[in-house]
């Protein structure tokens, strides 16, 4: 089986935290009964007190990483694609991902899931990482990833945030080639369904929910010129005059108490200002996006129109990823 390599082309997302090989000088000789050491896989450790501080798309870059160290050959895709590649994780997949080019079928080892192809993917190098194609990625998510996760995934691979790592266009031509018939229907809705304009996982996400939910589809990152200020709102629906904002505490730089407080007094102030020319503002966080019922009754009570029925088998999707641990 034979793969397309591609030349360098740019650097993966790097390790969220510091990750020592066990004969590296200065470890300690016996390492797993060192408390202050947390065993990432064998023979690859980090601090124990900075491991318990990652986030859980964080501590699986981090094994994904750890893999990269034990063994540098090797071609990561699917989630552990996504994770270098900087696309949405959502919480902490179960399995790292590798594409090998010797077997003729899909084994696993350990948490390590070795898939094969007959269609054998591109493969690029980032930095002194392979990694499956951004297209064949992204495809791949969105065949397998619950509807909304996947649509999040394809706005992030083709927007400019992510550096646009893809096109519509490269993802319609890695659709068309694709053998394996699972996930095509859903992979075709993504691409579809897909905005570069999303800026964040939760406004691709919220934008699957309201559209299942029947509600009219909102314009995205609509600006207003109000009082010598320029505001831009995640979501618009001009003919009702309501905006939307799918909220999440790394939106307002809260990550150091510094600036807490002036994010969210600059905030308040432009929603102030918004509603003072005649705009109603619905606020979300993830959670109402994930139980769906607090987001449905928030747009209502907004005004937003409801146009279609609701897709509940589609709302249900939204229950579990049985991807992720």
């Amino acid at each position: 089986m034979t793969s397309l390599l591609t030349p360098a082309i740019r650097h993966p997302l790097g390790s969220p935290v510091a990750l020592t090989l066990a004969d590296d000088d200065g470890l300690a000789s016996r390492p797993r009964r060192d408390a202050t050491l947390r065993r990432v896989r064998h023979g690859v450790y980090a601090a124990s007190e900075d491991w318990e501080r990652l986030r859980p798309w964080e501590r699986y870059l981090a094994r994904v990483h750890a893999v990269a160290l034990r063994s540098p050959d090797a071609i990561f895709c699917l989630e552990s694609a996504a994770a270098l590649l900087g696309l949405p994780i959502f919480g902490e997949p179960k399995d790292v991902h590798l594409f090998d080019t010797q077997s003729e079928r899909t084994h696993r080892v350990g948490d390590i899931l070795h898939h094969t192809s007959l269609v054998p993917p591109t493969i690029d190098c980032l930095g002194a990482v392979h990694v499956v194609s951004p297209a064949e990625t992204t495809c791949a998510l969105a065949r397998f990833l619950p509807p909304a996760f996947g649509l999040a995934v394809v706005d992030a691979a083709i927007s400019a945030r992510s550096g646009q790592l893809t096109t519509l266009a490269e993802l319609d031509a890695v659709r068309e080639r694709t053998v394996d018939p699972r996930g095509i229907r859903r992979l075709r809705w993504a691409i579809t369904a897909a905005d570069p304009a999303a800026e964040s996982t939760g406004e691709s996400v919220s934008r699957a929910v309201i559209s299942w939910l029947g509600f009219a589809d909102p314009e995205l990152q609509r600006e207003f010129r109000f009082e010598g200020r320029i505001d831009r709102v995640d979501f618009c629906w001009p003919g009702v005059r309501v905006v939307g904002e799918s909220d999440g505490w790394g939106k307002y730089g809260l990550d150091t108490s510094a600036s807490a407080r002036d994010a969210l007094v600059a905030e308040k102030r432009r929603e102030d200002r918004l509603r003072r020319h005649g705009l109603t503002v619905a606020r979300w966080e993830w959670a109402d996006v994930m139980q769906v019922h607090p987001l449905d009754r928030n747009l209502e009570a907004s005004g937003v129109p409801r146009l279609r029925t609701r897709q509940h088998a589609q709302l249900q999707t939204l229950r579990h990823n049985p991807r992720s641990r």
